[in-house]
């Protein structure tokens, strides 16, 4: 549905001289573009407890945030705010189309679909992220100003839960019009203000820290029992000072945490089940009662088309032809044979399957068994 523009750059001209370079405006990314959801609907997922929201505003030089849900948005006015609601992928199957023409970035980078109204004045105020994001413009228009990282900048906060940079130079200053993308590299300061109501859809990317990554090692290692090695020292010699943590002490840790992550078997398992497991909420509609393998495949030979639920994160790892293939969905590691490098691509390449993709889980009884398990666990379900 939706085709990104990129005139006269290719895919590759993108990712060698602007992604995590320079940022980048991509005028009429989106030709005649028609937004997939309306400020009202946007309202309404707002509403929902289970959807993460959140209203910034500003009056003058005070600034405002609450998170939702909301059930009134009649006190607001009708300028000086934006509402912004997270992951609306998961919840809005025509929004999370918008994603699509991005997947050049393999999935396990990307993370959600934010979606923000604004009313005229509105925005967020100068800040940056530590994260790639394209932000396509829906319907009305938007003064954007974008700059290069600057390590001088100062950061604000002026409210607790909203922190901003001081006033930056700009090497992007435009207006944006529906169908417009603005790419923004990590570390760049921007800062878009809303000329009239307006929508924007944000494409953002994963970019796990160190601490993150450090945190989910923990967690995998005490979920799976995993003890590994301990220290040792059988060359010890006698210390000057007993109090003292000697420079050797330190090699010596290093490199055993090191040869921890080193470990081929183990760093994509813990690293595919963690970075496939979802941040916010997914809308999973497990069927009941649950589908058999007779009736899936009865489905499929129909001409039955499936459609992968909005926001679920699917990835695989094969280390070599010969090698079992680790197949990662929502956290869960699903071990395949090495031939079955098809059906990991099938899962995880397309959000939707065809009718004749669908056929290849009828070729054998354990696709078949699978796509039901996956089925009946909500992930995927019949749209056609």
């Amino acid at each position: 549905m939706y085709q990104l523009n990129l005139a006269e750059l290719s895919v590759s001209d993108f990712l060698n001289n602007y992604w995590q370079k320079v940022p980048l405006l991509i005028k009429n990314g989106f030709k005649n573009f028609a937004d997939p959801l309306s400020a009202d609907e946007l309202a309404g997922l707002a509403q929902d407890e289970e959807i993460e929201s959140r209203i910034v505003s500003c009056e003058g030089q005070q600034w405002d945030m609450q998170t939702g849900p909301f059930d009134d948005f009649s006190q607001l006015g009708e300028k000086n705010w934006t509402l912004l609601v997270q992951a609306v992928d998961h919840w809005h199957p025509m929004a999370a189309r918008l994603i699509d023409p991005f997947r050049f970035i393999p999935n396990w980078r990307i993370d959600d679909l934010m979606v923000s109204f604004s009313t005229p004045g509105g925005g967020v105020g100068p800040h940056l992220d530590q994260y790639d994001v394209f932000i396509i413009q829906g319907e009305g228009r938007r003064h954007w100003r974008v700059g290069m990282p600057d390590h001088s900048l100062q950061q604000l906060c002026p409210h607790p839960r909203l922190l901003q940079v001081s006033p930056f130079n700009a090497c992007i200053d435009v207006i944006t019009e529906p169908g417009d993308i603005l790419y923004i590299p990590p570390g760049c300061p921007h800062d878009g203000i809303s000329l009239e109501n307006s929508l924007n859809y944000s494409v953002g990317f994963r970019a796990p820290a160190q601490k993150d990554l450090l945190t989910g090692l923990a967690d995998y290692l005490i979920d799976h029992d995993v003890t590994g090695k301990r220290f040792t020292d059988p060359a010890r010699q006698a210390s000057a000072s007993v109090g003292a943590i000697e420079k050797t002490d330190l090699q010596k840790v290093r490199q055993l945490m090191q040869e921890l992550v080193e470990d081929d078997s183990m760093l994509p398992n813990w690293f595919g089940s963690l970075i496939t497991r979802a941040k916010h909420e997914l809308d999973l509609n497990e069927p009941d009662p649950h589908y058999s393998a007779e009736e899936i495949a009865e489905y499929i030979e129909e001409g039955s088309v499936l459609s992968r639920t909005g926001g679920l994160r699917c990835c695989y790892f094969q280390d070599n032809a010969a090698a079992d293939i680790a197949l990662f969905i929502n956290g869960d590691q699903i071990t395949l044979p090495p031939d079955e490098l098809a059906t990991a691509r099938l899962l995880c390449d397309h959000t939707e399957l065809t009718s004749e993709q669908n056929l290849h889980f009828c070729q054998s009884a354990e696709r078949t068994m699978l796509l039901t398990n996956l089925i009946n666990q909500g992930y995927w379900y019949f749209s056609e």
